[in-house]
């Protein structure tokens, strides 16, 4: 069988220190953030070449406290995509505010740039590029009407880890950048965990409190807060994990490559990786016209994969309020309708993505390409 991924094989790489890591824990008993905790933030801050990490309980969350530290509230608007897991979107309306959507490009399927600035009203407070799949969105133009309109960036990097712009780490270009560290993500923890990361004192204060009750110090809460704070178990093991992530990520990248090359002439469209970023490949997403019937015949040979986004946000039931409609976006509902994450992991083998690749070609020479 091969994998859709295989966190178990990781895991057994860096036992030993996953082990040391855990113990260490017990020994402290820092349960709740904690020494191990603030270490990862310094790190994975240094990481993003932002000057400060704050550590959350998910991804969620980051997006959640960035929105609040940045004054976005009731009667604000934020503009992001609807080709996004549904936690982006639903971040922005925890706050109060609306969730104004725009198409994404066709080829880095991240923030369409054309779009954004029509997009723009007098309610506009922020802009929520979301960093897919492992690859930027396009921060320079992005950035350039952002601030020609006083508008905050935040970044969702939340499946970026390590991509970058032009040279620059992703999070670090806007005002503040959030991460998760679900499993399966390229740094995962073993549960769940997330981080802002800015170079921003004032948001750093406010993210501070808001996670943990609006304590500035204990007992003495300045702001209406949440329990969104780190378990100590989480930090410590990202911290190790953290170490191997640009060598996991190198080989995401060769694997990437041999996808290319391999895929090439089989009737599927590989990702395309746009010449201004570090591609860091969460997933590697193919597109073909009948994805449900491609993931069928690969199952069939125990070959796993996955369908990233089948439902645009915009689509969902619970987002109807939102006020769009099938056809509002059509890249966004073409790209849903057609894409096919492959197996993608640092531990992949070269015959693994053979394998995976001579089963899609003897796919398209059996049913065609249409």
């Amino acid at each position: 069988m091969v994998p859709f991924m295989d966190l178990k094989t990781q895991y057994h790489s860096i036992k030993p220190e996953i082990d040391a890591a855990i113990s260490r824990i017990l020994e402290s008993s820092q349960f709740t953030l904690g020494a191990e905790v603030t270490a990862f933030e310094d790190e994975f801050s240094s990481f993003c070449n932002a000057e400060h990490g704050i550590a959350v309980n998910s991804g969620t969350s980051a997006l959640h406290l960035a929105l609040l530290a940045s004054g976005v509230g009731p009667g604000d608007e934020v503009i992001t995509v609807s080709s996004t897991f549904v936690a982006t979107v639903a971040a922005v309306c925890y706050t109060g505010a609306r969730a104004i959507l725009v198409d994404i490009d066709p080829e880095s399927y991240t923030m369409d740039i054309n779009k954004l600035e029509g997009a723009i009203t007098s309610k506009t407070k922020a802009v929520l590029p979301v960093h897919i799949y492992g690859q930027s969105a396009d921060m320079d133009p992005l950035m350039e009407i952002a601030r020609r309109h006083n508008l905050i960036v935040i970044e969702d990097a939340c499946q970026a880890h390590g991509a970058e712009y032009k040279g620059r780490r992703a999070g670090s270009i806007g005002d503040m950048g959030c991460f998760s560290f679900y499993p399966g993500k390229n740094l995962g923890a073993y549960g769940e965990g997330g981080m802002v990361v800015t170079s921003n004192p004032e948001y750093l204060r406010a993210i501070r409190m808001l996670r943990d009750w609006g304590q500035e110090k204990k007992y003495h809460h300045v702001l209406l807060g949440y329990n969104y704070r780190m378990a100590g178990f989480q930090g410590a093991i990202l911290r190790v994990k953290l170490k191997c992530l640009e060598e996991w990520t190198e080989a995401r990248r060769t694997h990437a490559v041999l996808y290319d090359e391999l895929l090439a002439g089989s009737g599927v469209d590989a990702p395309i990786a746009m010449p201004y970023n570090r591609h860091v490949y969460h997933l590697y997403p193919v597109r073909t016209h009948h994805p449900d019937a491609l993931q069928k015949y690969l199952q069939a040979r125990e070959i796993q994969s996955g369908m990233h986004y089948p439902i645009p946000v915009h689509m969902q039931e619970a987002f109807k309020d939102l006020g769009y409609n099938p056809g509002d976006f059509p890249v966004t509902e073409k790209l849903a309708a057609e894409e096919l994450s492959l197996p993608m992991y640092p531990e992949l083998r070269s015959s693994d993505i053979e394998t995976v690749a001579n089963e899609i070609h003897n796919y398209t020479n059996a049913v065609g390409t249409e």
